[in-house]
């Protein structure tokens, strides 16, 4: 099993790769993310499972993009829930599954569907049911690197990994060896209420790197991560960032104090979705793949997402001051 990095108040324990007992909660959501970025940024692609069981129904989301490639995106937030006990998604269009071999180890991932090709990635924020569709294929498994990150005071996790497996889309067969990182995380999850940023990636000399904030109104010492070069995690709390978003509310690109990696994130290609609350409430989920340039001079790809629920130019976002909001 992998080597967990303990530093929190809750403890991470083997049985917690499995799915948990739902609170009361309408918007309690179990959620796991996988994502890869080739090392050159050519490709890259990620997908989500979100679980609402108070809602009765899951989101699953999958896409492939890259720095010359229209976004191929599944995105459907009304997925119906797994068969108890499992985290395999079967609908008329896709069929996707799971499989955890051991705590904190490989996880393999396949899906087999009908998804949209959008030149125009913002068209994921409207229907896409006139997009033109192809095949697309994911084949591919994410193993551990380093060890577990767990997240200090609540119930999340990440892993960074490499990917390898193909990818295909329509006729196009894509072989995949690439770093990526994995998530999981439980609790109640509310899309509509905050807004935040959540970046990971590794950088061209083997530096893996997570970081993630918030904007709840006040400065706290955020959560980011560091794996030097065959080496373990390194807790590095106390990261902050800053954004420029462009007209479209796109984000042009980020300054990403990582302690010790300060680095600017740049979108390359962007895979975002659309999401609706309970009451009708719309936010939206601009997800990119992202160069990563680092203040001494190291490059990089992976991934970088600004969610943005109702009101969220108000939320204290950090603006870079040129050619942003103020």
């Amino acid at each position: 099993m992998a080597k967990i990095i303990e530093h929190g108040t809750w403890q991470l324990r083997p049985e917690d790769e499995g799915l948990h007992e739902p609170g009361p909660e309408v918007l309690w959501n179990e959620s796991y993310y996988f994502d890869f970025a080739a090392p050159d940024g050519s490709v890259a692609g990620y997908v989500r499972l979100g679980l609402y069981p108070n809602w009765d129904r899951a989101w699953y989301w999958a896409c492939v993009t890259g720095k010359d490639r229209p976004l191929v995106l599944i995105a459907d937030n009304d997925a119906p829930l797994p068969k108890p006990g499992t985290t395999d998604v079967h609908t008329g269009t896709y069929d996707a599954t799971q499989t955890i071999a051991e705590p904190f180890g490989p996880v393999k991932i396949g899906l087999d569907g009908q998804a949209a090709i959008l030149t125009d990635p913002t068209a994921a924020y409207g229907d896409t049911s006139g997009a033109e569709t192809t095949r697309l294929t994911f084949d591919l498994r994410w193993d551990t690197v380093s060890g577990v990150y767990p997240y200090k005071d609540i119930p999340r996790y990440e892993i960074p990994c490499t990917v390898s497996g193909t990818v295909t889309v329509g006729d196009e067969t894509i072989a995949v060896d690439a770093p990526g990182e994995r998530d999981h995380s439980w609790g109640e999850r509310d899309w509509w209420k905050t807004s935040w940023l959540w970046s990971s990636g590794r950088l061209g000399d083997g530096t893996f790197f997570h970081c993630m904030q918030a904007n709840i109104g006040f400065a706290i010492p955020w959560p980011s991560f560091a794996v030097p070069p065959g080496g373990e995690i390194e807790h590095r709390d106390g990261f902050s960032a800053e954004t420029r978003f462009g007209g479209d509310d796109l984000p042009a690109s980020s300054h990403l104090r990582v302690p010790g990696v300060p680095m600017t994130a740049t979108p390359l290609a962007f895979a975002p979705v659309a999401v609706v609350s309970p009451d009708g409430r719309t936010a939206h989920f601009p997800r990119a793949l992202c160069r990563f340039d680092a203040e001494d001079g190291r490059t990089g790809h992976g991934w970088t997402e600004w969610h943005q629920p109702p009101g969220w130019q108000d939320h204290g976002w950090s603006y870079l001051a040129e050619g942003g909001a103020e």
